[in-house]
């Protein structure tokens, strides 16, 4: 099986050459330090979410733009804005591979980004493959790239994220098996360089992770981060054609209580076809942010995987149409993200949080529970616990009005009995001194707007 996978995946090449051919100091309450001391201005990694400076969470939901290749593309952020996208992931290299995007480059996709109001991933796609691909670069040497653009990025942190390489390794086990510590050593040098970035690491086995070397070692390289401010990143491709294996791997990072998104996924592939239903079905169930590959300009026999014909906005492909336009698609379901401001989201979310400060009489802590997506037949819900006295475990309960359900959780164990719901803390969330706080959450169905019932929170 192995050896299969690994001449077959091998095609994903067509994604990427072949497209052309530290301790937190404490803050005051709602501030969030930098290891240096300075006010973060920036994304960051609560709870096994993505959240803005001000705690806000944010699902990306956008798609890739092989800037490196196609550099006179300039209007493409602007299309893919005008599609509903709040996020794109835009191809960089650090001139290993193609020519270099040097720092005047990198500064003019930044600003073009925020000047159509999307997040931006920046990524080196140099790396692609290494250890299989001929010419591929390390991530030390990517990392080397990131130093010498590093003038572009300063003080971007809430607009900006740094995906530190594209699928760093191919298949060849020998190199697999040092993703952890090389990825480990490149997220150390940056932020010995003053980057306090959300850092993105890419899989390996092109992406696709068969080996499960990130699910069994992404604990260790989160926790080898000073600033706690990783986030996973799995490309789906033909490993991924059945319902079963994207659940189970989306489920495990979740229930790890570790962040994760879909940085690359396409509707086929020549190793396989993916399940890109299941894909878009289940990251919105699990509030999972998704980058469809890729907005335009796709060669080596996976043209396919265009969204549009010729970065052309009005024609949409069949993948186009799709991912922007299908049941759990960019239009559905992108909300803009809250660093812009007073910007209308993509979609129609509820007018505000509906928040349930009542609280029943209980002990040891308090609970609030709040809706903060709302949609078709489900919603989503966070529920913060904050300890009342010093605290070794928590238990908070509530009953569900008449047609909601919980349908997915994270960051607690919760069960339910009818309407009657039940959530534990896990092993890393349950001791929290006097006055922290810890959040949970979790999607639900709903017939009906969702509401916000009363809680008990006991210790």
């Amino acid at each position: 099986m192995v050896q299969r996978l690994s001449v077959a995946l091998v095609a994903l090449i067509g994604i990427a050459a072949l497209a052309f051919a530290w301790a937190v100091p404490a803050a005051p309450p709602g501030v969030h330090l930098t290891a240096s001391g300075e006010a973060d201005t920036g994304f960051r990694i609560e709870n096994g979410r993505l959240v803005d400076a001000a705690g806000n969470d944010f699902v990306m939901r956008g798609v890739n733009h092989a800037h490196t290749w196609y550099p006179q593309e300039t209007g493409s952020l602007a299309d893919i804005k005008d599609l509903g996208a709040n996020t794109v992931r835009v191809v960089l290299s650090s001139g290993d591979r193609w020519t270099e995007n040097g720092t005047a480059d990198v500064s003019a996709v930044v600003a073009e980004c925020k000047a159509r109001r999307l997040i931006c991933v920046l990524e080196v796609h140099d790396t692609t493959g290494y250890g299989e691909q001929a010419g591929a670069a390390t991530l030390d040497q990517a990392v080397d790239y990131w130093l010498r653009v590093q003038d572009a990025l300063h003080g971007e942190e809430d607009h900006v994220l740094v995906n530190i390489g594209n699928e760093p390794y191919g298949n060849d086990q020998a190199t697999v098996a040092d993703w952890a510590s090389d990825t480990s050593a490149a997220i150390a040098r940056l932020r010995d360089a003053g980057f306090h970035h959300t850092l993105v690491a890419d899989a390996p086995n092109w992406g696709q992770d068969w080996s499960h070397t990130m699910r069994d070692d992404a604990a260790s390289v989160f926790a080898a981060d000073p600033e706690a401010n990783t986030l996973f990143s799995i490309h789906m491709y033909g490993v991924y054609a059945q319902e079963s294996t994207v659940v189970s791997y989306l489920e495990h990072f979740v229930d790890a209580g570790l962040p994760l998104i879909v940085g690359e996924f396409g509707h086929d592939h020549s190793d396989g076809n993916p399940d890109e239903d299941a894909i878009l079905s289940h990251t919105r169930r699990l509030g999972l942010g998704y980058l469809g590959w890729s907005w335009s300009g796709n060669g080596g026999g996976v043209e396919y995987l265009d969204l549009v014909e010729d970065f052309d906005a009005d024609r949409l492909t069949p993948w186009g149409e799709r991912l922007f336009n299908g049941p759990d698609g960019i239009a559905e379901t992108s909300v803009e993200a809250p660093v812009y401001g007073d910007g209308e989201p993509t979609e129609e979310p509820t007018e505000e949080p509906t928040e349930e400060p009542t609280q029943e009489p209980g002990g040891g802590c308090e609970a609030e529970y709040v809706i903060v997506q709302e949609w078709s037949g489900g919603f989503r819900a966070d529920v913060t616990v904050t300890a009342t006295e010093d605290l070794t475990g928590w238990t908070v309960r509530w009953t569900h009005a008449p047609g909601q359900h919980v349908v997915h959780a994270w960051n607690a164990e919760v069960t339910a009995d009818g309407a009657d719901v039940t959530a534990a803390h896990l092993s890393y969330n349950g001791t929290l001194a006097s006055g922290q706080s810890t959040t949970f959450g979790f999607t639900g169905s709903s017939e009906g707007s969702p509401q916000a019932p009363a809680l008990t929170c006991e210790s």
